[in-house]
């Protein structure tokens, strides 16, 4: 019987994938009669098997292999040591077998898988450390939360334009929600693992994700009890203008793509202004200022709850105004909005653009740096009311420097 090449390459994916595995299991099963029941040589067997009884294509033959191996892996873990209950050698063997069938049709794949498969076995014990240490019962709802609104209940939503909301689409509505809870979450994390010594300006640029005005107002509260880390805390602030910018980006990329071909110079000038007055209010602080590690919540769900609502509100009153009254009166609106939430305000926009309801160029230019104005209006009043005169100049300056570049753009080519 001639062997074709590809029959071939499936035993030899099969054959490397089984001892992969069973390197990794050869050096956690032990010695002596306390050992483990399975090492290099079964798993390299078992996923051989597999692949021959794939590549043979009699009726039956893979099934009747799967039922054998299931039979000694389960004959293999009643035999151990009782000191050891775990399932994973017996589990690991089945899974190594189908790679071996799978290696034969799809010989990259089962590679690929076979690799997945050694890494999680190598990683019992970070694994282990993470979800029992590392990992809070408080975390572990708020993934499971976040899954099911992205799993779940993002799919089952119409991935259509609603004429009763005002041309809002409820899945990309639900989409942005997901993204504000995504950037919360991994803000969070990157500041558990990194520790309380980044300081304050790390903190802000986190918290920023979730709501920049807050942070401001947070930070300026804290400089108005401890005089001695204000400079600290306005590079918090600045730091949380840089996260408005980098929010908005993605939210133009998510809302309407091609929207970023007008507004890009105005978000990269003032992202590139924001860095700079962060960074050189970082430069003036004196001491390395200290931030506790948080602990609770991985997001704040109803923030991304209170931006959807926001947001479907907004869209819907800016398409009335604009349907009844024009595009002039959607940029006031518009501007309202952007007192409350600069990406809300946007975004609605945005979504009227999606649907028609106004032309690109300056018609979403012009809404989107209003409300972005607005905004900043907004900031300044958190920083002035919360950290008192000296804080809410020096945060001023920041904002108004990279509310100018944001506008410069748009200045100059008229």
């Amino acid at each position: 019987m001639d062997i074709s090449e590809s029959t071939l390459l499936g035993l030899a994916a099969a054959l490397g994938g089984g001892l992969l595995i069973g390197i990794e299991r050869e050096r956690r099963k032990g010695v002596g009669p306390g050992r483990g029941p399975a090492g290099v040589r079964t798993f390299a067997l078992a996923s051989l098997l597999g692949a021959l009884a794939s590549a043979l294509t009699l009726p039956g033959l893979v099934a009747t292999g799967a039922v054998l191996v299931g039979l000694f892996a389960a004959i293999g873990y009643w035999r151990k040591p009782t000191t050891d209950p775990g399932m994973t050698t017996a589990l690991a063997l089945v899974v190594t077998y189908l790679l071996g069938v799978l290696a034969i049709r799809h010989p990259s794949t089962s590679a690929g898988g076979a690799v997945v498969v050694a890494v999680l076995l190598a990683s019992r014990r970070p694994l282990h450390e993470f979800s029992v240490d590392t990992l809070s019962e408080v975390e572990l709802r708020d993934g499971l939360l976040f899954a099911a609104a992205t799993l779940i209940l993002l799919p089952l939503l119409p991935d259509a334009p609603q004429s009763g909301a005002g041309g809002a689409n409820p899945r990309r509505l639900w989409g942005l929600v997901v993204l504000f809870l995504a950037l919360q979450a991994g803000g969070y994390v990157a500041l558990r693992a990194a520790g309380p010594r980044l300081g304050l300006a790390f903190s802000g640029l986190l918290s920023g994700f979730v709501s920049s005005t807050g942070t401001i107002a947070a930070l300026g509260a804290r400089a108005r009890e401890m005089p001695e880390l204000r400079a600290s805390c306005v590079a918090g602030a600045l730091f949380s203008t840089v996260s408005t910018v980098l929010l908005l980006g993605a939210v133009v990329l998510a809302v309407y793509p091609p929207a970023l071909r007008i507004l890009w110079p105005s978000l990269a000038c003032g992202l590139a202004a924001a860095v700079a007055a962060a960074l050189a209010s970082v430069l003036r602080q004196r001491e390395r200022p200290s931030a506790e590690v948080p602990q609770g919540h991985a997001f704040n769900l109803l923030y991304a709850l209170g931006f959807g609502a926001i947001l479907g509100g907004v869209t819907l009153l800016v398409s009335l105004v604009s349907a009844h009254l024009g595009p002039t009166a959607a940029t006031f609106a518009a501007a309202l909005a952007g007192l409350f939430d600069v990406h809300a305000a946007s975004a609605s926009t945005l979504s009227l653009a999606v649907t028609g309801q106004i032309a690109a160029g300056d018609m979403i230019r012009l809404p989107v740096l209003i409300a972005i104005t607005t905004n900043t209006a907004s900031k300044l009043g958190a920083a002035y009311l919360g950290g008192g005169v000296a804080y809410g100049t020096q945060v001023g300056v920041g904002l108004l420097l990279t509310l100018a570049a944001i506008w410069l753009p748009l200045l100059l080519t008229g």
